[in-house]
């Protein structure tokens, strides 16, 4: 596919900077795209894709830089303000009610009306209509909850074509869809574009960014890097784009190489449609990486092994096997999850410092516990990471970003007897002092003989503190590499791509209980 440059530019995103503590999100980011064409938006995880389409739907202000829609300047204030210029984005989390009917939510806050009543008759057939328009075969009357994934996914896009969108950003689109409803949002693109309609097109799969799209923008730290005629381009070539190439290894761990049995040992976690993995062991007093592209299955995984999902776990700890079928369970094992969203799941932000670090260790609620037992309790923890408050009674939300990460981690440490720490994205938000400070602990916990397995879309941070490092591709773990001995470019072409290179260990080659 290919479209002529002719055209003056639907969309230019120029000199765009979003900063939010500790991170700059996007670095004077620029985003050129053409009518009727599919451009690709490219990068790994934290390149700065989902803040810069965050500002394009009005989600976010940018701090510096233009918005220009067919050469006007414009001032996107809110999502009603992106909306009405004809922008709609279309999340891998469907932005859907799902109590509502198909032509209930294709026509939410504009269905037609007479007076104070929508006319329903009228409603129905503009939803049939758009429905019909992305090849969607149901009944608009149907609740969306009951419809399957791949008629919610076309019905999200003719959602956006009843808002008469002139650009329809599409975000992982294929990440819930089979081979055969994915060729159907395929053909409804190509319609859309040649309507003259531009789609911004967000995926990791090289294969099908290859086949849809007209050109790519590829965005590493940030800053975009490249703009690619696909017709033109490999595979290889975008990846080398969104990885870079590094004159040398990085950093990587001194500590010595922990030997012994596995202290944790995964046969097998497996949830349809999400994740299928097996054979990775971890000893006591290692600190196995977790490398994967968005929706690879570190999370689910993690939140598996803690009893936190319906998966199908089979796992041994200890050489003994146990039973992870709560949280509650999982704790009662010796396993800690350090969530990924540390003030949604890993604390209680109004309550205090000492409260969130004792709640683990009390065996009553937190708020219901006298204050100086978790004080007494937590205190030489706190003491001991080096967190920061003004008191212990301090609320635990008003602290930075990376003091809050020390409390969840005090929680699990004050309460005793861990063998197995899970880590979802420890360092997300932080700055890099609090991330140094962070991995110090870390490491002390593991020299301590705690198992570690650290999930972490900074694929520096785990070459620099992992012994092992498994990367998880669509689901499953697909290979195991030693970073001491390993170019972090071949790591990242392995997380990008699922190609495994020669001689690297995979779960298959590694049987369940043996050494890896």
């Amino acid at each position: 596919m290919h479209k002529p440059d002719t055209a003056p530019p639907r969309l230019v995103m120029r000199g765009i900077v979003k900063r939010f503590p500790g991170t700059l999100a996007n670095d004077g980011a620029e985003l050129i795209v053409r009518p009727g064409e599919t451009h690709c938006l490219l990068g790994e995880n934290g390149a700065g894709k989902s803040t810069l389409m965050k500002i394009l739907a009005g989600s976010y202000r940018p701090d510096e830089g233009e918005i220009l829609l067919d050469g006007e300047p414009v001032e996107l204030t809110g999502p009603q303000a992106g909306l009405a210029h004809g922008i709609a984005v279309i999340y891998q989390e469907l932005d859907l009610v799902p109590d509502l009917t198909v032509a209930q939510n294709l026509l939410l806050g504009h269905a037609p009306s007479r007076g104070p009543f929508v006319r329903r008759a009228r409603r129905a057939a503009l939803a049939r209509e758009a429905v019909d328009r992305v090849g969607g075969d149901f009944d608009v009357d149907t609740p969306v909850r009951d419809l399957p994934i791949a008629a919610q996914q076309l019905t999200a896009i003719a959602k956006a074509l009843t808002a008469d969108a002139r650009i329809i950003v599409m975000d992982e689109p294929s990440a819930t869809l089979g081979e055969t409803d994915l060729r159907r949002v395929f053909e409804v693109i190509r319609s859309l574009t040649a309507q003259g309609r531009s789609v911004i097109y967000i995926s990791h799969r090289l294969e099908e960014v290859l086949e849809i799209g007209d050109r790519a923008t590829v965005l590493r730290d940030g800053r975009t890097v490249a703009v690619r005629d696909l017709a033109g381009t490999t595979a290889d070539r975008l990846v080398d784009d969104m990885i870079g190439r590094a004159t040398a290894l990085t950093g990587t761990t001194d500590r010595p190489r922990p030997e012994g049995p596995p202290l944790l040992d995964i046969a097998a976690v497996r949830s349809p449609g999400l994740v299928d993995v097996s054979g990775i062991q971890v000893r006591a007093g290692e600190i196995v990486g977790l490398a994967g592209l968005g929706g690879a299955g570190r999370t689910t995984l993690l939140k598996a092994l803690f009893g936190d999902s319906r998966a199908a776990v089979s796992v041994t700890l200890d050489g003994a096997p146990v039973r992870l079928r709560s949280p509650a369970a999982a704790v009662r094992a010796g396993l800690a999850l350090v969530p990924e969203s540390r003030k949604e799941q890993g604390l209680m932000p109004g309550l205090s410092v000492s409260r969130n670090a004792a709640v683990a260790a009390l065996s009553a609620p937190p708020w219901l516990a006298p204050r100086g037992r978790g004080r007494r309790l937590s205190a030489p923890v706190l003491d001991g990471l080096g967190v920061r408050c003004s008191s212990p009674d301090q609320p635990v939300g008003k602290l930075s970003g990376g003091n809050q990460q020390k409390v969840v981690l005090a929680k699990w440490i004050t309460k005793g007897s861990l063998k197995v720490l899970l880590l979802d994205e420890p360092t997300r938000g932080l700055d890099v002092g609090a991330k140094a400070d962070l991995y110090r602990q870390v490491r002390a916990l593991a020299d301590q003989g705690v198992a570690v397995l650290l999930a972490s879309s900074e694929l520096g941070e785990l070459t620099a503190n992992a012994d092992r490092i498994w990367v998880l591709h669509e689901g499953r773990n697909v290979a195991c590499f030693d970073p001491r001995t390993t170019d972090e470019n071949d790591i990242a072409h392995t997380v990008v791509t699922g190609t495994v290179p020669a001689g690297a260990t995979t779960a298959r080659a590694t049987p369940p209980g043996a050494p890896s």
